[in-house]
């Protein structure tokens, strides 16, 4: 995780608890003068616009007053939906069966797009199935993960 999302992270997650929601994960993406600060939110009864709204605003409220990001920034607070992302090892944990994507930072083993089944986690490891091959991929190296949602 970058300096500026554990930054971040360290900021807005004692707030979004504070207000009864789970801080899923945050993703910040710079694009030059316009960046992108998306804040993913959960609870156990699911996330409504209602929800969102009301993290996105007291969020805003310390980001204007804390202003960690240089420049113009989109705020996004979201409900991690169906096609959910996995930042932590608990997270990946918790879905452990489940059939992920997996992009990585830099190539591993030759490849980085990963898609097969969620086989578990090993220190800080993420053990991947793709067809008859487990793959241990470093945590610290993953770029993006997602579930692939199941319809049943």
């Amino acid at each position: 995780m970058s300096s500026k999302l554990e930054q971040l992270q360290a900021m807005l997650a004692p707030v979004i608890e504070a207000l009864g929601y789970e801080c899923w994960g945050i993703e910040y993406i710079s694009q030059g003068r316009h960046s992108l600060l998306r804040v993913y939110i959960d609870h156990s009864n699911g996330i409504l616009v209602e929800d969102c709204e009301k993290v996105s605003r007291q969020v805003s409220g310390i980001l204007d007053v804390e202003d960690p990001i240089p420049g113009e920034y989109t705020l996004e607070v979201s409900s991690p939906g169906m096609d959910r992302p996995l930042f932590t090892l608990e997270q990946f944990n918790a879905f452990v069966g489940e059939q992920v994507k997996i992009r990585l930072r830099s190539p591993y083993e030759g490849r980085r797009n990963f898609q097969g089944l969620l086989r578990g986690v090993e220190e800080q490891d993420v053990v991947v199935q793709v067809d008859d091959h487990e793959y241990l991929l470093p945590v610290e190296m993953i770029d993006k993960a997602n579930v692939i949602p199941r319809f049943e």
